[in-house]
């Protein structure tokens, strides 16, 4: 059985497409950009003996991350779905 999702049956997709590879590109910019931040700060807040603000930057810095590998493996992740849907 040869079940693919048609793409093509909305119009306009195209349109959608670049608009969510276009966000894409900003959350993974704007994640790395707080991540370094954040380890900076932690680094530096860590460094000075203010361990509020280490702890909050390190809570940051991992939700940078973890917003990072998301937003990343999201497209990998449903590319893996669409695969497995096929072999059902």
């Amino acid at each position: 059985m040869d079940v693919f999702p048609d793409f093509d049956g909305l119009g306009g997709i195209g349109d959608l497409r670049e608009v969510i590879g276009a966000l894409l590109t900003f959350v993974l910019i704007i994640a790395v950009l707080m991540l370094i931040v954040c380890a900076i700060v932690w680094a530096l807040s860590t460094a000075n003996g203010h361990h509020a603000a280490a702890t909050k930057s390190r809570i940051g810095a991992w939700t940078a991350l973890g917003t990072a590998v998301l937003a990343g493996g999201g497209v990998a992740w449903l590319n893996w779905l669409i695969d497995l849907g096929q072999q059902l």
